[in-house]
């Protein structure tokens, strides 16, 4: 193995133990509770925050602004501040937010579909533990 061969695994793993490598910190950004529901909601259309907020619902100001700012420095949010009175902010997803909208959507809708079989599963389990 070269290099620059490495595993996926590898690659999403703690890169000293104490820094977590930019794959990580991306994997987590995306698959995060409230960085999958912006994405997830931002695939329909832009929205404003307050609109977001709503739209996701049971998420605080500050960690919808904290989730937002952290997919926008990604690369994945695009945010479009309009100098108007009253301001008008308006977040969007970048084509790159939106490939990756699309791939959390798709576990999502996985998630959906399976939740019978999961949940036959999780009984099994109890079932076999008790």
């Amino acid at each position: 193995m070269g290099v620059n061969d490495t595993t996926l695994v590898d690659q999403v793993r703690l890169a000293d133990g104490v820094t977590m490598c930019p794959h990580r910190l991306v994997m987590e950004h995306v698959t995060s509770r409230w960085g999958t529901l912006v994405l997830i909601a931002l695939l329909e259309r832009s929205y404003r925050f307050s609109e977001l907020r709503r739209a996701i619902g049971r998420v605080s100001e500050k960690m919808l602004t904290q989730t937002l700012q952290t997919l926008e420095r990604d690369g994945l949010v695009h945010r479009d501040a309009k100098p108007v009175i009253p301001p008008r902010v308006d977040y969007s997803l970048t084509d790159l937010g939106r490939e990756a909208a699309e791939q959390v959507s798709a576990l999502a809708r996985w998630v959906d579909r399976q939740m019978p079989a999961v949940e036959k599963a999780r009984a099994e389990y109890d079932a076999a533990k008790a």
